[in-house]
C-alpha cells in the first residue's frame, strides 16, 4: 500500500489550544458576517425569482451593463461577470417581483438600446416561485440539520459520549466555517451549495471515524499512556491515510473548480473550502474535543488524566 508521511511522532494535541483559538476566530467571524446581513445571501433557488445567464457578443464591463439594464426598467437586478476565459458572459438575477413577462427579451433590448452592435445569447435560465422557493430553504435546512442529529446518534451507540460529542461538534465546525467562507467571498447558497455542505458532512465524518477507532484500539493497548500521548499516537498512525485521501478528494474539487463550468463553481469551491477543514478538525476539533470530554471525565472519577 502507498504510504506517505510513515513514523512521524508529531505532537498535535499540545497545540490543541492554538487551534480553539483560531477555529473560535473563524466561527465568531461567521455569526458576525451572518448578524450584519441577516443571514446568508441565497440564490433563487430558495429566494424565489429567475436568474439568466447571457453571452455578449464582445467584452463589456460589468458597470456598463448595469447600467443598461437599470435604463431598461431592471433596476435592482444582480448582475455577475464571469472570470478568466468567459468575462463575456453575465449572471443575471431578478427577484419575483420583476420576472415578469419575457426577461431575456427586456435584458438584450436594454443592452442593445446602450450598444446595438452588441449581440446578445441566452445561455440557460431558471425559474423558481417565491412559495417553491421558500420550502427549499426549510428542507434545506431540515436536511443539513437532521444529518448532524442522526450522526451524533451513530456515533453515540457505535463508540462514546466522548467521541460523539468531540464528532458532531467537528461536523458543525467544517459546515459552518464552509458557509462563512462563503459568505465572506460573496457566494450565494444555492441547492448545490447545500449538497455539497452535506458531501462534506459525510467526507469530514468518514475521516473522523479513521481516526477515533485508531484511538480506540490504542487505548486499548497503551492503558499506562496519557491520554494525549495515546490521541497523538493514533493521529500519527492514521495520518499517511489522512493526507492522500484529503489530497486526492482535494484535486478532484479542483478539477471540477477549474474545468466544471460555472454550474458546478460554487459547489467545488465549497468542496474545496470543506476538505481542508475537515482535515483539519478531524485532529484539532473532533480529537481534541475528545481528549478534553475524556480527560474531563476521569477528572470527575477521581483519575488523574493530561
Amino acid at each position: 500500500m502507498f504510504q506517505l508521511l510513515i513514523g512521524t511522532n508529531l505532537p498535535f494535541m499540545k497545540y490543541r489550544r492554538f487551534a480553539y483559538m483560531l477555529s473560535g476566530a473563524l466561527v465568531a467571524a461567521t455569526v458576525a458576517w451572518l448578524v450584519a446581513h441577516g443571514g446568508p445571501k441565497y440564490g433563487v433557488d430558495f429566494t424565489g425569482g429567475t436568474l439568466l445567464q447571457i453571452r455578449l457578443g464582445r467584452t463589456l464591463a460589468a458597470d456598463h451593463v448595469r447600467q443598461a439594464l437599470d435604463a431598461g426598467g431592471l433596476q435592482g437586478a444582480e448582475l455577475q461577470q464571469m472570470t478568466g476565459e468567459n468575462k463575456n458572459e453575465f449572471l443575471i438575477r431578478v427577484q419575483e417581483a420583476q420576472g415578469h413577462g419575457d426577461l431575456f427579451a427586456r435584458a438584450r433590448d436594454a443592452i442593445q438600446a446602450r450598444d446595438p452592435d452588441v449581440a446578445v445569447e441566452l445561455r440557460r435560465t431558471e425559474a423558481v416561485g417565491p412559495k417553491v422557493g421558500s420550502e427549499l430553504r426549510q428542507k434545506a435546512i431540515w436536511a443539513v440539520l437532521g444529518s448532524l442529529g442522526a450522526i451524533l446518534i451513530y456515533v453515540g451507540f457505535r463508540y462514546e459520549f466522548k467521541y460523539a460529542f468531540g464528532a458532531v461538534l467537528a461536523l458543525f465546525h467544517d459546515v459552518f466555517v464552509t458557509l462563512g467562507v462563503l459568505c465572506f467571498t460573496g457566494r450565494e447558497v444555492s441547492l448545490t451549495v447545500v449538497a455539497a455542505l452535506l458531501t462534506i458532512a459525510g467526507y469530514s465524518i468518514n475521516d473522523t471515524i479513521v481516526v477515533f477507532d485508531r484511538i480506540r484500539e490504542r487505548n486499548k493497548a497503551l492503558r499506562k499512556e496519557k491520554h494525549s500521548r495515546v490521541m497523538d499516537i493514533a493521529v500519527n498512525e492514521t495520518l499517511s491515510r489522512t493526507v492522500i485521501t484529503a489530497f486526492t478528494v482535494f484535486l478532484t474539487a479542483l478539477a471540477l473548480f477549474l474545468w466544471g463550468g460555472e454550474v458546478l463553481h460554487d459547489f467545488s469551491f465549497a468542496m474545496l473550502v470543506g476538505v481542508v477543514f475537515g482535515t483539519y478538525s478531524s485532529v484539532y476539533v473532533a480529537s481534541a474535543l475528545a481528549l478534553e470530554t475524556w480527560i474531563g471525565l476521569d477528572r470527575r472519577k477521581g483519575i488523574a488524566a493530561e
